[in-house]
């Protein structure tokens, strides 16, 4: 067969997914940026809340393209799971482009029925609240994560 039926994250699905980010932020006392990517990496939905730093754009950004490309949390880990040490890290963050790897945490897939539909980064927070966040948003639209 040359043609596939593919499942999308649909925009509204996005929006809902950041309503409860941000929510869930605010729980924290937290200011948190946030990105929502399709399954190809294409941001659908990029939010700062107020007084979050700019820098966390960027950063929430690499963790959504991450999750998606590898279909898994973001974590130091290589493209095949295998643990990486801090040089190593470094040198897949070169290879594939600063803005498409990241060893931090907070970046999760999103999955429906095991298909990859995306992937969600989240960043302003420590790593444990960032990926806590970035999971019930996931979960949020009958999601998985994992």
């Amino acid at each position: 067969m040359y043609i596939a039926n593919a499942k999308r994250l649909t925009h509204e699905g996005a929006r809902k997914m950041m309503a409860v980010a941000q929510e869930k932020a605010r729980e924290a006392k937290i200011a948190i940026s946030c990105c929502i990517v399709d399954a190809g990496g294409h941001v659908v939905v990029l939010e700062r809340m107020d007084g979050g730093k700019f820098h966390t754009l960027h950063s929430c950004t690499t963790k959504a393209v991450c999750a998606a490309s590898n279909k898994r949390m973001t974590s130091a880990k290589g493209a095949v799971g295998q643990d990486l040490d801090t040089i190593h890290a470094l040198g897949l963050a070169l290879a594939a482009g600063p803005e498409r790897w990241t060893a931090m945490e907070g970046g999760c897939p999103i999955l429906a029925n095991g298909e990859c539909i995306g992937g969600i980064g989240v960043s302003g927070g420590d790593w444990q609240t960032d990926e806590r966040i970035a999971q019930a948003a996931v979960e949020s639209i009958g999601a998985s994560w994992k």
